[in-house]
């Protein structure tokens, strides 16, 4: 490797060997040598671009810096040498580079890969080193979130104009988001009412006829972007009031089935002894008495 690496520098103009193998030095010399080691955060959106800005104390007048990326893998992004830019090192940043006048690299879109970690190496006109390495966060930007209401079942001692809902929010396949909760037109969320469940994601709320034009918001954050959804739980209550519950389906079923019950058992009683099976000396008399009404029946006929 180290041969074919000779071969190529060889091949290369002067001009380019020189810089080649200064860059190399450079390199050496910074990761044996490091005079300081700065760290910041950076946070960016998918689709995005991000600006790494390149910093040095004052009086540092830079004449070379080098932009790396140090992880998930250790690749060269961007140089500057003596003023001359170079950003088309095969990386997997490779047409989302540009590096600015000030040294600043910025990336664009972003991916959501892209986060990790980077470095800058600086030297300045005496040949000091300084090594700047920043973090990168980028985060998926915050669609739209989905709000259920679920009613709950009136007790008894519940009053029966009042309605307790339950607001579910979420959203699908985002990571390190928050859940909050706003009631519209007031500044006052009334936390006697309400109450949350699920880090934030559920919100019970007690509602009256006073309330019928009361609404929530259910806003959705992560640090780059959020987004909110506003929903009316009364209309759900009036809804679900309109519908029969088992409770009442129960209150009719069973009082009808009761009653069909003991008409059968009655029927049952009144014809049993018309039909046959009765003892011995007594099957007559029972015979003619079914006889003799159905004969009044049949000789009183309905005008």
């Amino acid at each position: 490797m180290f041969w074919i690496l000779v071969v190529k520098l060889v091949c290369l103009p002067l001009w380019r060997r020189m810089a080649v193998w200064f860059l190399w030095s450079l390199l050496l010399w910074a990761a044996a040598f490091p005079v300081a080691v700065t760290g910041a955060q950076v946070q960016g959106q998918v689709g995005g671009s991000v600006l790494l800005v390149a910093e040095c104390h004052p009086g540092f007048q830079v004449r070379e810096a080098v932009w790396r990326s140090l992880w998930p893998s250790e690749e060269l992004l961007a140089t500057s040498f003596r003023g001359s830019l170079e950003i088309l090192y095969h990386s997997r940043f490779l047409g989302r580079t540009q590096m600015h006048s000030n040294l600043s690299l910025e990336l664009r879109p972003l991916k959501s890969g892209d986060s990790g970690n980077f470095s800058v190496l600086l030297v300045d006109t005496g040949g000091r080193t300084w090594t700047q390495i920043l973090h990168l966060k980028v985060y998926d930007a915050v669609p739209r979130p989905v709000v259920q209401v679920f009613i709950a079942v009136s007790g008894d001692a519940q009053s029966p104009k009042t309605c307790q809902a339950f607001l579910s929010c979420w959203v699908p396949n985002i990571s390190d988001i928050t859940y909050s909760w706003q009631q519209e037109g007031t500044v006052d969320f009334g936390t006697k009412l309400h109450g949350l469940f699920m880090d934030g994601q559920v919100l019970m709320v007690s509602l009256g006829p006073e309330d019928k034009g009361m609404a929530y918001s259910c806003i959705v954050s992560n640090p780059v972007s959020w987004n909110s959804t506003v929903v009316n739980p009364w209309e759900s209550c009036n809804h679900e009031a309109g519908k029969s519950s088992y409770k009442d389906v129960l209150l009719v079923v069973v009082p009808v089935s009761l009653l069909l019950i003991l008409v059968g058992l009655l029927s049952a009683w009144h014809w049993g002894p018309c039909s046959g099976g009765s003892p011995a000396g007594t099957g007559g008399k029972k015979k003619d008495a079914c006889a003799n009404g159905v004969a009044l029946e049949t000789e009183n006929p309905l005008v």
